[in-house]
């Protein structure tokens, strides 16, 4: 947006021209000053300007320093995701295995159980019988 200046009803074009010539003058003036004292002092614009440039060097050094951070941290979370999903793996495999051997000794168990039983139903004919020979014995004995 340009600001337009209006210039006042009671200023004549003359004045106007004068003031501005000496505006031009005074601003003439001033840079010319502010051009002698360059080599002695910063202007308020330069120290700004160097400031900014501060901030431009300190902005990119730090991206630069966050962006290596950043680097090792995804390598870690990658070698840290492969690390999981392999031992996730390895679990799994080992948990098959283990099922495997689960079905495989309840199976033995129910086996073993079955001969246990038999064995001690033959024990059992065996003291029965033992019993009965040894009592048909005392009776023979006796007689």
């Amino acid at each position: 947006a340009q600001a337009t200046r209006q210039s006042h009803p009671r200023t004549s074009k003359p004045m106007q021209s004068h003031a501005m010539g000496l505006l031009a003058l005074a601003l003439f003036g001033f840079c010319h000053a502010v051009q002698g004292r360059e080599a002695v002092a910063v202007t308020p614009v330069q120290k700004v300007i160097q400031l900014m440039d501060g901030m431009l060097a300190k902005g990119k050094e730090e991206k630069h320093t966050e962006q290596v951070q950043f680097a090792a941290y995804k390598q870690f979370c990658d070698d840290t995701t492969v690390e999981k999903q392999r031992a996730i793996v390895d679990a799994d495999e080992k948990i098959d295995v283990l099922k495997a051997d689960i079905e495989k000794y309840t199976a033995t168990a129910e086996k073993l159980t079955k001969e246990i039983a038999e064995h001690d139903e033959d024990i059992s004919v065996w003291t029965g019988d033992q019993k009965a020979a040894t009592k048909v014995r005392e009776i023979e004995k006796a007689d």
